[in-house]
């Protein structure tokens, strides 16, 4: 049923692309044969093939990151050959290179943007995902399985926890659970082999969680080194090419949403100088790449006397200087103006920092700009934070922004700088959209 709901989800977005792409160029030339497209339907179905060869069907246990460029690879695989064919075997004169060419990027949009849609909905209904025991030290075991309920999208439901090998394999058999994950943390190297030695009629996938904590786990491949298995392990956020493509990635950016985001930079300069006295903008001195200095800069959204009212209402609140000594932000802050709580709101008090951007101060996606009085809170981890350049949004803002613990936020700079991947910024980006259209944990 779950292989189902995805491949009527895949039909149809195939299809939606491919429709909006043919009426689009029939817009533009009315002498576009519509019809003609028509006949060209079962050629959709290339596209499940590809993508069950590629292991999406139905996909569980695999990092939305990694789904977004399997299903990117595979598509952008069928459309070169789907044109070649058509062109070869069909009057060429009858279609226009013009709809393919218009329903391939549809299609990486809307592919992943439909299965997304149907993974939320379908993640709490009691037949989607299938069962998995867990096996391994008691803490470990706990915390794959809070992780695997934390994330009910993933499809892997936690049906049994144990330390002891010997007894998830009569359990396993009698809740016919086809699934397995080892924690290695904890575990006797016995144990782990004997998982594999005795459930072979049991488990028919088995997942080892190695003891690698504080290593790159999105983009880790397995080598085989004369019957030894290597795991190889690459930071590509710390290569000199990578860099190279994230900043092509931000220039592009800018030239897209730079210029027409001017009119806006504008009107918001003129309603905070007629709304509240002080500067347009505000620039704070932010930690960057290398551990050096910059101005990040804002719309100025408080008020000119921001520092005078914080440090009154600290002295007056035991509670809020609490909750600015944990996280170093305010859920109701006094100090911002009405327009103010608008523009963090919405997110458009970050606007300015395009400049910042365009100067090669920061990124489009990347760790959170820090100030030099939170780098203790980074510990060792500020040295492998130093290393990037500081983002305008980042794995922190799209998972909670201001409702995680600071603790999670260093967690989340960390995990970003060691699993960077275009596809992943690709990805943050795209929540990015969701995150500021819900306005979420934005205060």
């Amino acid at each position: 049923m779950c292989v189902a709901t995805l491949l009527a989800t895949d039909l149809v977005a195939l299809g939606l692309a491919a429709t909006l792409s043919v009426l689009a160029r029939h817009h533009a030339d009315a002498r576009l044969d519509v019809e003609a497209y028509l006949h060209l339907w079962p050629v959709l179905l290339f596209f499940p093939f590809v993508y069950a060869a590629s292991g999406l069907y139905p996909g569980f246990g695999r990092n939305p990151v990694d789904e977004l460029r399997k299903l990117s690879e595979a598509t952008s695989m069928v459309y070169p050959a789907l044109v070649v064919t058509v062109f070869l075997l069909k009057d060429a004169a009858s279609y226009s290179r013009g709809v393919f060419l218009l329903a391939w990027p549809l299609t990486l949009v809307l592919v992943p943007l439909l299965r997304a849609l149907v993974r939320s909905s379908c993640a709490r209904k009691s037949w989607w995902g299938y069962p998995v025991v867990v096996v391994g030290a008691r803490r470990e075991a706990r915390r794959i399985a809070d992780t695997l309920e934390r994330q009910p999208a993933l499809g892997l439901k936690p049906a049994g926890l144990f330390e002891d090998p010997e007894l998830a394999l009569p359990f396993a058999r009698e809740r016919h659970v086809r699934h397995v994950i080892v924690c290695m943390g904890g575990s006797s190297r016995p144990d782990v082999r004997d998982i594999f030695h005795y459930s072979s009629d049991v488990f028919s996938d088995v997942i080892v969680i190695p003891d690698l904590a504080g290593f790159s786990s999105l983009w880790v491949e397995a080598r085989d080194l004369n019957g030894m298995l290597g795991l190889e392990v690459r930071q590509r956020l710390l290569l000199p090419t990578s860099r190279l493509v994230k900043r092509a990635l931000d220039l592009v950016l800018v030239g897209i949403g730079g210029v027409p985001a001017l009119p806006l930079v504008g009107l918001i300069a003129l309603l905070i100088k007629l709304t509240s006295h002080g500067p347009v903008f505000y620039g704070q001195m932010r930690r960057g790449r290398g551990g050096g200095p910059f101005i990040s800069w804002k719309f100025r959204s408080m008020w000119s006397n921001a520092n005078e009212v914080l440090e009154q209402c600290l002295d007056a609140d035991l509670g809020l200087r609490e909750e600015w000594r944990q996280s170093q932000k305010l859920r109701d802050d006094p100090r911002v103006t009405p327009l103010g709580r608008f523009l963090r709101r919405t997110s458009l008090d970050e606007l300015p920092q395009i400049w910042n951007i365009l100067l090669g101060e920061m990124s489009f996606v990347g760790p959170r700009p820090i100030l030099t009085e939170e780098i203790p809170r980074y510990g060792d981890g500020f040295a492998l934070y130093e290393k990037v350049t500081p983002g305008l949004s980042g794995l922190w803002q799209v998972s909670g922004r201001n409702n995680v613990s600071y603790e999670e936020r260093v967690g989340f700079d960390l995990y970003y700088v060691r699993n960077w991947s275009i596809w992943l910024d690709l990805y943050i980006l795209a929540r990015t959209v969701k995150a500021v259209a819900l306005g979420d944990g934005a205060y």
